[in-house]
């Protein structure tokens, strides 16, 4: 006769397979479930350069926030509306990944070998993370407290958090917050970058008045601040390298970064609704607008050159150093002397994408539009 367990027996058990039960769905609704991460081997320095005449190799849509990162570390960043991944320049090829399928990007960038992402798993962006460039391994993780609209940006040993009320700098290599900065009373942000001369934003007021400031970008202290007029015409940064770069109405404004002087006023065509870009090597500031690039002396304001272009220049190793920069035109990228813009070399190329950031990994050139990344090879 078979002799049933004792009923402690049953009640051990059955309080086991809720556990079980409860574990499960815990982990089903976690950040861990919720959460898809892979890693690669480090990718290989690419050898060579652009050949004389280049083909469409790949391109892809992103479908996340626009980022400012084009390349890092000889990969390609590609935002998605729930993480970012990084692919091989040559093949578009994806290298890893991170997504978060319960979360929403805030937005993403890269500096300093890290890819650091901002998600939001509620109302606000709330979670930040830092992944290795190179292998996507994580670097770091921490909880803030961000706006659902905050953006970011960087530049070297800085990432920018932005939103209409205020600012946060984080340390990309660490985890720590330096510091905050709200807008001022009465007003709300417009923009604002990171760049080699600081933290530039451009805020407008309630009696309709539009000043641009440019803040230290390690401790957040006020370098300077100016106003601009009370247009209400088209207001953008175009950035913060060597020089503050502004777009006001119909005008581009070089300001100095010492004191927010005027160096440079460069007049405009009609607003065709790109977003102006900046870059700077050396003491030259690379400024792109309405399809003109001009390269403008850091120290005079001198517009050394001016030429049509498509985008924004890729500057050797995207570091400020060298003495030419390759320039995407209509149909070719064009290698120019940084401080003449002669023409030094000239690859063509299908369909060079407008408003596009230029880098150049080896023999491929990758662009980067809001939308977009491609490469040519």
């Amino acid at each position: 006769m078979t002799r049933l367990p004792p009923p402690r027996v049953w009640v051990w058990t059955a309080a086991t397979l809720v556990v079980v039960a409860v574990a499960v769905l815990a982990w089903r609704g976690s950040d861990a479930a919720a959460t898809s991460s892979t890693t690669a081997a480090p990718p290989a320095t690419p050898a060579g350069t652009p050949a004389a005449a280049l083909t469409a190799a790949w391109s892809v849509d992103t479908g996340g926030p626009a980022t400012a990162s084009v390349v890092e570390s000889d990969r390609v960043v590609v935002p998605a509306a729930d993480g970012v991944a990084m692919v091989d320049p040559a093949t578009g090829e994806e290298a890893w990944h991170y997504t978060r399928s319960g979360a929403r990007l805030c937005g993403a960038t890269a500096v300093d070998g890290v890819v650091v992402v901002l998600f939001s798993t509620g109302g606000r962006c709330d979670e930040l993370t830092a992944l290795r460039a190179t292998t996507g391994e994580r670097v770091w993780y921490r909880s803030v407290g961000f706006r659902a609209d905050a953006t970011l940006t960087s530049t070297d040993r800085i990432v920018l958090a932005t939103s209409p009320t205020g600012l946060a700098t984080v340390d990309p290599l660490g985890n720590n917050i330096r510091w905050h900065h709200a807008a001022d009373a009465g007003c709300r942000l417009v923009d604002a970058t990171a760049g080699t001369t600081g933290v530039a934003l451009l805020q407008r007021c309630a009696d309709g008045g539009l000043q641009a400031q440019l803040l230290d970008g390690f401790d957040g202290t006020l370098t300077w601040s100016r106003p601009l007029g009370t247009g209400t015409g088209t207001a953008r940064l175009a950035g913060a390298d060597g020089v503050v770069g502004v777009v006001d109405g119909d005008q581009l404004l070089a300001l100095r970064a010492p004191d927010g002087g005027t160096l440079q006023t460069l007049p405009l065509p009609a607003d065709d609704g790109t977003a102006p870009l900046q870059t700077s090597a050396g003491g030259t500031a690379l400024l792109w607008a309405r399809g003109t690039l001009t390269a403008v002396d850091t120290t005079t304001g001198a517009a050394a050159w001016s030429v049509p272009a498509v985008g924004l220049p890729a500057t050797p190793d995207g570091k400020q150093a060298g003495t030419s920069v390759v320039v995407p035109e209509d149909g070719a990228f064009v290698t120019r002397d940084l401080l003449t813009g002669t023409e030094l070399g000239r690859s063509t190329a299908p369909a060079v994408p407008v408003g596009a950031r230029t880098a150049v990994v080896g023999p491929v050139v990758v662009v980067g539009t809001t939308g977009e990344r491609a490469a040519f090879s």
